[in-house]
């Protein structure tokens, strides 16, 4: 086997939903506020007894389903995740307990935003050193239990929810390569810390690099990946802000790309962003099978990676 291929996607989004009007009752805000400057019209809040690791259980648990493959076929399981309040067990340890996956490399990946596409990348580096044949990659973030509900800036941005694929040997690449990196001398534009812990950041920061610095990267990781972005079928930019994913689109230049926009009904799901995009784009049924799309996940740290991936 010479690379992997994805077979499966999946997601799941908490019950409740969080309308801009409702923030405009807890504060200074509207729903024309930030619609206009984030694109967001709504997100998903988990239950109070909702972890991380249940909202990464029930995308892994659909992703798989809908893979044919049976839980004891799974060898590799990373869930990326920057929310997850317990150490030990990690959370891909929760989610194989759940789905009785019985005896997978676990694994965690803390790379916030772009968490799920490092991952990806990670499992598909896997299959191709043989040390894997099918994996299980989950990106799940309960980003508001870290919101500061009193700071309009962040507070109008963040939801809850999962996403999840499967990876599995293949006799031809449709994955990757991989384009990854950082910029961590503006690492600090994005935190996720204090005591309690809270999500903050320098937005004109993240803005500024995001849009002038990503579409070449991008660009580069479609030259990787042997695609032009004229033939891109799909991007899937991590919904950060419609703000960042729709310029950015255009300066790719996937002029004949289905652009993910699941922001607008989202909010910003960090590491559960790229795939839970994916699987409702996929779900929706307007790639064909076996088309480009290029999935790229940036934010925290201030990280990034992006690959073209093959529609199942």
């Amino acid at each position: 086997m010479n690379g992997s291929r994805l077979v499966a996607t999946g997601h799941y989004q908490p019950a409740r939903i969080l309308t801009n009007d409702e923030l405009a009752d807890l504060v200074d805000t509207s729903d024309e506020w930030i619609t206009q400057r984030v694109g967001i019209r709504t997100r998903h809040v988990a239950a109070p007894d909702e972890t991380v690791a249940d909202l990464a259980r029930h995308a892994a648990a659909k992703a798989l389903a809908a893979s044919g493959l049976a839980p004891s076929a799974v060898d590799l399981l990373l869930v990326a995740t920057c929310t997850q309040t317990e150490r030990a067990p990690n959370v891909a340890s929760r989610v194989a307990a759940a789905l009785g996956v019985p005896a997978a490399a676990l694994v965690d990946v803390g790379v916030s935003c772009s968490g799920f596409t490092h991952a990806l990348a990670l499992a598909d580096h896997a299959i191709k050193a043989g040390a894997a044949t099918n994996a299980l990659v989950v990106g799940a973030d309960r980003m508001t239990a870290v919101t500061d509900w009193t700071d309009r800036t962040t507070c109008v941005l963040t939801g809850d929810g999962a996403g999840a694929a499967v990876l599995t040997a293949a006799a031809q690449a449709e994955v990757g390569p991989v384009v990854w990196g950082s910029a961590p001398e503006l690492g600090s534009a994005v935190r996720i810390e204090g005591t309690p812990t809270r999500f903050s950041q320098d937005g004109q920061t993240v803005y500024r690099w995001a849009t002038t610095r990503l579409p070449e990267i991008a660009r580069r990781a479609c030259e990787r990946g042997g695609v032009r972005p004229a033939d891109l079928a799909a991007v899937v930019l991590h919904q950060a802000n419609l703000r960042i994913i729709e310029p950015v689109a255009q300066r790719i230049g996937a002029v004949n790309a289905v652009v993910a926009r699941d922001v607008v009904e989202s909010g910003n799901t960090s590491a559960a962003s790229v795939p839970l995009a994916l699987s409702k784009l996929l779900e929706q049924g307007t790639v064909p099978s076996g088309a480009p799309m290029l999935l790229f996940g940036f934010g925290g740290n201030l990280s990034y990676a992006g690959m073209v991936v093959r529609c199942p």
